[in-house]
């Protein structure tokens, strides 16, 4: 099997492309622009591996894209590039519509004339699966979650170029009769996660003596996925999954951010006693415009026709993730260089 992975150096991508090397043994390439967010590091433990190869170009470049696909000539792509912060979209949203929606566009007709000039079985087994998140539904009341038929109600920059990207990812199923897969997850996290994420900046932040910062009251709520279990899903979905639907990935873990960053605090100060109580640290801000309240994934659909089920459970993932920081300073100590915690997203006058 040779798959060709999008953003294949990000956080999601990165434990995609790990996952595909050394447990499913797939030939993959990594095709990444390497922005801010993109880092070769995240993919030491499989960089000297013969199945796996990096491609550094940006998505947008169609004429480079739709090489590196006749060239690579794969079985499956996986879409994951994209910029993905909130915060960085409110000041920067250009970027946002250029990568997430004229990047996809780029890659959807790249795979198109690459599934066009295939015959026979390599033909019939073509997958695309395109990448997508939850915060294209908007924001959720005190109940009910997000199902694949939710209608779309973006609030941000951020999600309404994600919204966009999905949009056209079923219309060249629709149109063309392009095989393409849809998925749509919640809050990812775990190791290798970018520093400026709430569940990586308030580690950090803790272990360093620094504010944690909370976006408002701290009352709003995130459904939360181990990445690792977003990707032996992602590659269930790519390889099983109904060509047109969408599977809504979910970790069935609701928590508030207040909770969230309490909880690092509790495991910190059981690891790190010296500087408890780590949670003398918590610092109310003022909240992210158009924050949506709350998010909730229900992976019913992922869970009953393709057996997927989530691993683990917040409280054995957050462990996990704090021990990873704990002992993984030579990866996410040089990007305190690029990215020192300052806040994002901030409107000016």
């Amino acid at each position: 099997m040779r798959i060709l992975v999008t953003g294949g150096a990000g956080f999601i991508g990165s434990a995609l492309v790990r996952y595909l090397v050394s447990e499913v043994g797939a030939t993959v390439l990594n095709l990444d622009k390497l922005t801010y967010a993109g880092n070769l590091a995240s993919l030491a433990p499989i960089e000297g591996a013969n199945n796996y190869s990096f491609v550094q170009a940006d998505i947008c470049d169609y004429a480079k894209v739709a090489q590196i696909i006749a060239d690579f000539k794969p079985d499956h792509i996986m879409h994951l590039a994209a910029e993905s912060h909130v915060d960085r979209s409110i000041t920067g949203a250009k970027d946002f519509v250029e990568t997430n929606v004229m990047g996809t566009f780029s890659m959807l007709e790249g795979a198109r004339h690459y599934w066009l000039s295939l015959t026979g079985e390599a033909k019939a087994n073509f997958r695309f699966l395109h990448v997508s998140t939850d915060e294209v539904y908007g924001s959720l009341g005190e109940t009910g979650l997000f199902e694949e038929v939710t209608p779309y109600d973006p609030s941000s920059p951020y999600s309404a170029s994600k919204a966009a990207s999905d949009h056209l990812a079923k219309a060249w199923h629709r149109t063309y009769g392009m095989p393409v897969v849809v998925s749509n997850c919640s809050n990812n996290y775990g190791p290798y996660h970018f520093p400026e994420k709430l569940i990586p900046l308030n580690i950090i932040n803790a272990m360093q003596g620094k504010p944690l910062p909370v976006y408002g009251d701290g009352s709003n709520i995130r459904d939360w996925l181990y990445v690792e279990d977003h990707a032996r899903a992602l590659h269930l979905i790519c390889s099983q999954g109904r060509l047109g639907e969408t599977y809504n990935v979910g970790g069935r873990n609701e928590r508030k951010n207040i909770d969230v960053v309490r909880r690092i605090c509790a495991i910190l100060d059981e690891l790190r006693p010296a500087n408890a109580p780590h949670d003398k640290l918590i610092t109310f801000v003022t909240d992210r415009p158009g924050h949506d309240h709350r998010y909730a994934i229900d992976a019913t659909k992922l869970e009953t026709e393709l057996g997927w089920k989530a691993r683990e459970n917040f409280d054995t993932g957050i462990r996990k993730t704090v021990e990873w920081y704990l002992e993984n300073e030579h990866w996410w100590g040089p990007l305190r260089g690029e990215y020192t915690g300052e806040r994002l997203g901030v409107l000016k006058a």
